[in-house]
This record gives structure tokens, C-alpha cells and sequence, in this order.
């Protein structure tokens, strides 16, 4: 999809890769963008650095009734949306002692909030014949994230969920991306106990922290062509074909990789 002319929302847009894309899709002559955020004065924030293609709203993605009432009101001022981006996200550190409560809010805002988008946008995209839901999962989603199992288990079914919309709505005119970074400079790192050790293990093996508007343009990039993965770091896919070819040589790594974190943290 060309983002000439077309109408957005983008969750998550107050800051990070969020607020880039919002930037971007301007840059590419979208019409519209409407920027939206739990912190609505960051989502204005960035409209403002945008100008008139961008609107900003309040938006908190765990609510479903909020999602739904943003897709009719744009529906009904612009009279379609051309792509819901899925975008907002968090990180929390922790694993069997967080609350479960904790485990759900990251699946409502990480996983339940993109299939009340797609349930609030489809039907009419469908009716149109075109559309396109490009969702944020992480490298996570497709590997792990050894220090937030809440992070690795919401951002797997990220992409689990984006997998099952392209196999059953592509032939219908959708299309859908999911991006899958590893550390890009956003808010997210700021969970970590060190994100210098993290970046260290991370430069370790070749990849590094990429800035969001690089991030930005390769969304943009891959649903130009319909592709589906959107894999900022090339090594994540080397790192996904190792671990289909051997599981256990991969957790093997993994834990090594776990391992080495730890000592930097404490170091």
C-alpha cells in the first residue's frame, strides 16, 4: 500500500517509533494521521509537529469501547480508514512472581487491543476491498525476552494474531505487516534494570539500538511491498531460522545470552 492520500490512526504515537511513523506517513502524503496515546498531550504533541494532516487523541488501547468509538468518529469525518497501525507498548521486567493482573494488562495493550482494532476496522475495509493493519510486536515475538515473561508471551501472540489476519483477510484487499524489532531508541528500554548492559549484549552479537525514524521508513517500505515481517535488525532472522532448525541449540543460547545480561547488570 502507498500511503498517498490515505487516512491513519496510529496508537502509541506520543513518542518513539509511534510518533515516526506518524511523521513518516505525513512525509508520504497521507491525508490524515490521527495520532493517538494514553498520554494525550505527547499525542498532541506530536500532531502539532506534524501541521494540519494530524489530529491527536486520548487513547487507551486495553479498552475496547474507546477503540471502537475513535475508528467510528474517524469513519465518519474522513468516511474510511486506510490503515490502523497498532503500535502502543510498554516493557516491565519480572516473570512467575508478577501479579497476573500485570500479565493481563500487558496482554490487553500488547495483543487484545490489535484484535479490537482489526474487529473495529475490517468490516468496513472489507466493504471497501482495501485496508491495511500494521502491528508492533518485537523480536520478542519471534524469539524471546528473557527478563519479562509478560513482554515475551504478549508480543509471541502479537504475531500469532497477525499471522492468523494475513492468512485469512490477504486475498480480500488487506494487507498486514508486523514489525519486529530488537532495541530501537523508545521509551520501552527504560524498563530495563541497565540498558547499557543491554546494549552491549545486544552490539555483541552485531545489531545495535536503531532510531525510530529508521525503523519508521522500513514499515513504510515493507507495506509498500505487502510484505509481512518487518525485521529492522537482519539478524533476528538468522536468529528465527536457527531456532526452527534446532530448538534446544537455540534455548541453549538463549540462557547464555540470559546469562551474560545478568553478569553485566550486576557488574
Amino acid at each position: 500500500m502507498k500511503l498517498n492520500d490515505k487516512v491513519a490512526i496510529i496508537t502509541g504515537a506520543g513518542s518513539g517509533i509511534g510518533r515516526s511513523l506518524a511523521q513518516r506517513f505525513a512525509a508520504n502524503g497521507a491525508r490524515a494521521v490521527i495520532c493517538t496515546d494514553l498520554n494525550g498531550v505527547r499525542a498532541d504533541e506530536t500532531a502539532q509537529l506534524i501541521g494540519s494532516q494530524a489530529s491527536a487523541e486520548t487513547l487507551d488501547v486495553a479498552d475496547e469501547a474507546a477503540i471502537n468509538a475513535i475508528v467510528a468518529r474517524v469513519e465518519q469525518q474522513y468516511g474510511g480508514i486506510d490503515v490502523f497501525v497498532s503500535n502502543a507498548g510498554y516493557g516491565r521486567p519480572g516473570g512467575l512472581e508478577m501479579p497476573t493482573v500485570e500479565w493481563q494488562k500487558m496482554m490487553n495493550v500488547h495483543t487484545w487491543s490489535h484484535l479490537a482494532a482489526a474487529r473495529a476496522v475490517l468490516p468496513r475495509m472489507l466493504a471497501r476491498g482495501s485496508g491495511y493493519l500494521l502491528s508492533t510486536s518485537s523480536a520478542a515475538g519471534l524469539l524471546s525476552q528473557f527478563d519479562s515473561g509478560a513482554y515475551a508471551v504478549s508480543k509471541h501472540a502479537a504475531v500469532a494474531l497477525a499471522e492468523w489476519l494475513s492468512i485469512n483477510y490477504v486475498e480480500q484487499g488487506i494487507g498486514v505487516s508486523v514489525l519486529c524489532p530488537q532495541a530501537v531508541r523508545t521509551n520501552v528500554l527504560d524498563f530495563m534494570k541497565d540498558p547499557n548492559a543491554l546494549v552491549d549484549v545486544v552490539q555483541a552479537g552485531g545489531d545495535g539500538i536503531l532510531e525510530p525514524e529508521v525503523v519508521a521508513d522500513l514499515c513504510i517500505e515493507a507495506m509498500a511491498d505487502g510484505r509481512f515481517l518487518v525485521l529492522p535488525h537482519a539478524e533476528v532472522q538468522t536468529y528465527f531460522q536457527r531456532k526452527a532448525t534446532d530448538y534446544d541449540r537455540w534455548l541453549s543460547g538463549m540462557r547464555r545470552m540470559r546469562n551474560r545480561f545478568l553478569g553485566a547488570t550486576a557488574g
